[in-house]
């Protein structure tokens, strides 16, 4: 039991780490630009396909990643200047009756371009099999790289939000864009930056789980969900908590799926754990956030408003 919590758990830091990758940009999009971008899943997902295409043309795993990064970023720049940067002063309900159009024609899409079946990805040669942890538990070196990779990316970007001139004027610019302006920075420029650096993160998310998940029209939706949990629970605008966020979200989704069944036996019978434990189990997270929100209003890092 000891070695499967520690496995499950090592499953759920990986989740997590998807989770900050796609949220991270969201957050960034959402806080700075208070743009609700329903398609950020859709940027996950066609940096799947772009990776498991680019894998097949190329013939190598790695040169296949690093064209899906820029090819990622070019799509997530083409959308925002012929598309998001129209809807910045509508409402939010245009904004998201627009993208919501845009999740459905990028599925379509997707389906006539690369067909309904799912696609796979080879796991490359350097980061396949297991290594041992914590004693006699193996587990898989390349769901290991996710985790390495994705606390970079975390620390990379603690480092530029806070400690560069860039990171300074983005975060103005998420507490007043208009005295950004005001000051003689382009925001629109500014803008369009943190969109394609966010398209690239999710794009990036996407291509790295391609060799873990199969790859099939629809798959950002769920992450999307999901990642709209990490930024309520974490506060919007801030990365430390969508960081923390998407760690807690997908641990405690983990665990929930594997553990609560289990757990459920102490006080049902062992049908009826296993029914409560399956029906409860997706509802964890949502319960997560009810809690936090009970206690921060504005999630852990939220600005006060």
């Amino acid at each position: 039991m000891t070695s499967l919590f520690f496995l499950q758990l090592l499953n759920g830091i990986q989740l997590g780490v998807l989770l900050f990758l796609v949220a991270a940009g969201l957050t960034l999009i959402f806080g700075i630009m208070d743009f609700i971008n329903i398609a950020h899943g859709a940027l996950y997902m066609v940096g799947a396909y772009l990776a498991a295409t680019l894998v097949a043309v190329t013939g190598n795993f790695w040169i296949g990643l690093m064209l899906a990064m820029p090819a990622a970023l070019l799509f997530g720049l083409v959308l925002e200047v012929t598309l998001f940067s129209r809807l910045y002063h509508r409402s939010h309900l245009d904004q998201v009756l627009a993208t919501f159009g845009l999740v459905m024609i990028v599925n379509e899409s997707v389906r006539l371009i690369w067909g309904a079946s799912p696609l796979s990805v080879p796991m490359p040669d350097a980061l396949s099999g297991s290594v041992p942890l914590f004693g006699m538990i193996q587990y898989p070196v390349y769901r290991i790289a996710i985790i390495l990779v994705g606390f970079a990316i975390a620390i990379g970007l603690a480092t530029l939000i806070n400690r560069t001139r860039a990171g300074m004027l983005l975060r103005a610019g998420a507490s007043n864009s208009a005295m950004v302006s005001a000051l003689g920075f382009n925001i629109k420029r500014l803008f369009t930056v943190v969109f394609a650096l966010g398209a690239m993160l999710a794009g990036f998310a996407g291509a790295i789980v391609a060799p873990v998940l199969s790859v099939h029209p629809g798959m950002g939706e769920s992450m999307l969900i999901l990642a709209f949990v990490v930024i309520v629970i974490g506060g919007i605008g801030s990365i430390r908590g969508a960081f923390l966020a998407a760690l807690l979200v997908g641990v405690v989704d983990t665990l929930g799926r594997s553990f609560g069944p289990v757990l459920l036996q102490w006080v049902l019978t062992p049908s009826a754990a296993s029914t409560t434990g399956r029906m409860l189990a997706p509802m964890l997270v949502y319960l997560l956030m009810a809690l936090v929100l009970t206690v921060r209003p504005t999630g852990l890092f939220g600005r006060k408003a």
